[in-house]
């Protein structure tokens, strides 16, 4: 009975460690027997919200764990630096000659061609955060800090360490006492418009005034000139009637006159028509006016010949 008591006894622990084996295989992501590659990244800034455990990743995909934290100070300048001990798990790092493996060539090529750590936050609730593995070819890396055999990665300011070294730069007590400096120059510049504008919103008011004032009279003037033009052109219309009617009356009387033209140019026509008695009258006076200017004609000759025969000259017996 002693016997099957023991081999109960043993059976039941052999079943207990295969059991919690399997937990840790299960649970701790089967990685009881691999080999993980430790480096190291020494921040010199704050590490809060970083514990250990928490995951380490590469763009996204989780390849490692943080597995352990210090703090190194500089006995020479007192400048303390944190390292952080990075597990990184080769199998999900692929390289393209191989694995990743401590201290190789692909390794310290990363480094070179810009492998960086930074600091990323996982939760804004809980303030935890996470290291974050990238690229970054144009940030130059820092003095390597890393002593024995443990490699080492560069790392980088995070994205909330640069915003307050940026705000640290841009120093906003300086910037706080320019900006109350100049909101008091605002200040006093607006009194000053306040004071000065008094007396020219007093003109305006006034230049309003008159200017109201004139224009009342332009439009009392404009009314009158309105009623004289009114005026004006019913003058014009009673003279245009009556123009029209004097036009009427000397038109009728120009119908008369013509009438009596006709009827005289018809008498003298009748009167200078062949057989006419006045016709052969004034034919015969024609004729009696011709012989006397002929003689007029040789009187005057005889006296340009002879100016003096004429008075001394008898007349025959």
């Amino acid at each position: 009975m002693a016997a099957d008591r023991s081999v109960a006894v043993g059976a039941f622990v052999l079943g207990g460690l295969a059991l919690g084996v399997a937990a840790i295989l299960l649970f701790g992501g089967m990685t009881l027997f691999s080999r993980n590659v430790r480096v190291v990244a020494y921040f010199p800034g704050s590490v809060a919200g970083l514990a250990v455990g928490a995951p380490v990743t590469f763009r996204g995909v989780q390849v490692g764990s943080v597995a352990g934290m210090r703090v190194h100070v500089a006995l020479s300048d007192l400048q303390a630096v944190i390292p952080v001990f990075l597990d990184l798990d080769p199998s999900e790092i692929t390289w393209t000659q191989g694995r990743l493996a401590r201290g190789g060539a692909d390794f310290r090529r990363a480094v070179q061609d810009g492998l960086r750590a930074q600091l990323v936050s996982q939760s804004l609730v809980t303030g935890q955060v996470a290291v974050d593995l990238d690229f970054h070819p144009g940030l130059q890396a820092g003095p390597e800090l890393a002593t024995g055999a443990i490699p080492e990665i560069p790392t980088m300011p995070s994205d909330i360490q640069h915003l307050k070294d940026e705000l640290i730069q841009m120093n906003l007590p300086a910037l706080a006492k320019q900006a109350s400096q100049t909101l008091v120059s605002i200040q006093h510049a607006a009194d000053t418009l306040s004071g000065e504008t008094a007396p020219i919103a007093q003109s305006a008011l006034q230049t309003a005034a008159e200017a109201r004032t004139t224009l009342q009279a332009a439009t009392v003037a404009i009314r009158a000139v309105q009623q004289d033009a009114a005026r004006t052109l019913g003058n014009i219309d009673g003279l245009a009637v009556a123009g029209r009617g004097q036009v009427l009356t000397t038109g009728k009387t120009l119908d008369v006159v013509l009438a009596q033209a006709d009827q005289l140019v018809a008498t003298l026509n009748t009167a200078m028509s062949p057989g006419a008695p006045m016709r052969g009258d004034l034919e015969a006076a024609l004729r009696d006016l011709a012989a006397s200017a002929a003689s007029i004609r040789q009187l005057t000759r005889h006296l340009e010949r002879n100016p003096t025969g004429t008075l001394f000259e008898r007349s025959p017996p």
